[in-house]
């Protein structure tokens, strides 16, 4: 088995940087692991199953990272050094460096879902209408200054200005068609830095299609605090609609821009399949988000 390390040199504040993560693991017990980088890809022949690829930075590089794991069998793992770094929280990854590097090193392994769009895998969220935004928008000066709310302050500069769009929601159960400000397709419980996607989880064998109604920016934002702090989906909203699905479709009358893991990927229309546990990953436990009861679950 080898150890693979791959920083973003861009990631975040810059301050997790290879140096930081080499100087943690070494102390773990892992010394010497082979450095690489996405730019230079020729080093991706020698990955094999078994290995564990060691990715240092934020949701994009954990994508990227995803999809070489896939491919070869490799297992992955997070070391989270972005702005976001919303898939490290659906493996309750310790926030100390000396424990996650040690949790590393104990090999302590699990399964999780990724969605597929035919052209790639995601593993958070995929975006059409105003979540697009922040991806599109947010300046590097913005995430440094204002972190994980940057994607906030975009989405609220934009938000009056919307009136949202037409398109039609295939789903396993039905089509649901509609103006939509804007319509979110999750693999994982979590989105801009840590929000809550309800009564999701990123081992469920499902999606979470979340389609947000155009309304008032009170009353959007009071739907989206009732959301956080109640931990659920209302059974009854004006506002915005919460369906399961193992495979969608969204068609828009004109293409749209789509948007995943924080990453422009093309245009309407986009079809999302789940793939139920076929990535591995090292991490302690999968965090179902829900009620304030609902208990984090091992894979």
């Amino acid at each position: 088995m080898t150890y693979w390390l791959v920083s973003n040199p861009n990631a975040g504040d810059k301050r997790c940087d290879r140096e930081f993560w080499l100087d943690h693991l070494a102390k773990a017990g892992i010394r010497n692991p082979r450095c690489c980088s996405f730019e230079d890809t020729s080093w991706v022949e020698e990955l094999e199953a078994g290995d564990v690829l060691m990715v240092a930075g934020g949701d994009g590089s954990a994508n990227l990272g995803a999809r070489l794991c896939l491919k070869t069998g490799a297992t992955l793992a997070i070391l989270p050094s972005g702005t976001a770094n919303d898939f490290a929280r659906n493996l309750d990854l310790p926030e100390s460096p000396e424990m996650l590097c040690q949790l590393i090193a104990e090999g302590a392994r699990l399964r999780v879902d990724v969605a597929d769009f035919g052209k790639g895998i995601f593993l958070n969220v995929a975006h059409v209408g105003i979540g697009t935004l922040p991806a599109r928008e947010a300046r590097r000066s913005e995430k440094r200054l204002f972190g994980r709310f940057s994607y906030g302050v975009n989405l609220l500069r934009r938000v009056n200005a919307r009136r949202g769009f037409r398109a039609r929601i295939h789903c396993d159960k039905g089509v649901i068609t509609g103006r939509w400000l804007s319509v979110a397709v999750a693999n994982g419980g979590f989105f801009g830095g840590g929000n809550e996607i309800p009564e999701t989880s990123v081992n469920n064998g499902c999606l979470s299609v979340v389609a947000v109604k155009p309304r008032p920016l009170i009353q959007l934002l009071a739907t989206f605090v009732l959301v956080q702090l109640g931990r659920q989906s209302p059974r009854r909203s004006s506002t915005f609609m919460h369906l399961k699905a193992r495979r969608c479709v969204i068609e828009t009358g004109k293409p749209k821009t789509v948007t995943a893991d924080g990453e422009l990927i093309g245009k309407t229309p986009l079809e999302v399949a789940s793939r139920p546990a076929s990535l591995m990953v090292i991490g302690r436990r999968i965090v179902a988000t829900g009620s304030r009861n609902s208990a984090a679950h091992t894979s």
